[in-house]
């Protein structure tokens, strides 16, 4: 499971709108980096109270890449 496909499926879990997640991936020298964007009416579950969701998403996602080596950076793109 890549890390693109791991992160849709935390991010499917919690959205209402599945249509609108658009998650693209980069790899550059840094790592990995994932541009997630999602429906503005999902905004509000994804990045949770004072920022809790998204940073345990980041945390988790950073300890997934850890086991493969690799380092996994997350971007939330708002519209």
């Amino acid at each position: 499971m890549t890390p693109k496909d791991f992160l849709s499926f935390i991010i499917n879990a919690l959205v209402s709108h599945e249509a609108d997640v658009v998650i693209e991936q980069r790899e550059d020298e840094l790592g990995t980096l994932l541009t997630l964007k999602v429906n503005t009416q999902d905004m509000g579950t994804i990045i949770g109270k004072e920022g809790k969701t998204i940073n345990a998403i980041r945390t988790v996602l950073r300890v997934y890449g850890s086991k493969m080596d690799a380092r996994v950076n997350l971007k939330v793109i708002e519209d």
